[in-house]
């Protein structure tokens, strides 16, 4: 089961994912493309090209595990930054893209961070 937590690592992968990828074609993308191993329980995120469709695709132990979310309005937010097409996201910003929440409207009060 897909549980949001801090301690797993989330990645989004900038290009646009055919969705008619399955399970296995998705861990050809993260194995080829954004040269990561699939294996250590990360999350994947991939979009569509219109941005209408979001999967996430774990490695939970014994199987492949594939999440997706179709809107039947509007669009998911993308960010864009990081290196060779892959963002890393936290939980939080994975749960306010799935809610449909613009990141750059997020703003946070200061906080003791180490």
């Amino acid at each position: 089961m897909l549980q949001l937590n801090a301690g797993t690592k989330y990645y989004l992968y900038q290009q646009p994912v055919d969705m008619r990828k399955g399970s296995y074609g998705l861990c050809g993308v993260v194995n080829n493309e954004m040269r990561h191993n699939i294996l250590l329980r990360d999350v994947f995120v991939f979009l569509n090209k219109k941005r209408s469709t979001i999967r996430l695709l774990q490695w939970d132990g014994d199987g492949f595990s594939l999440y997706e979310k179709k809107l039947a309005k509007g669009t998911f937010e993308r960010k864009h930054e990081g290196d060779n097409g892959v963002v890393l996201l936290t939980h939080y910003q994975l749960q306010c893209i799935l809610q449909g929440i613009i990141l750059e409207s997020i703003r946070f009060k200061r906080r003791y961070c180490r």
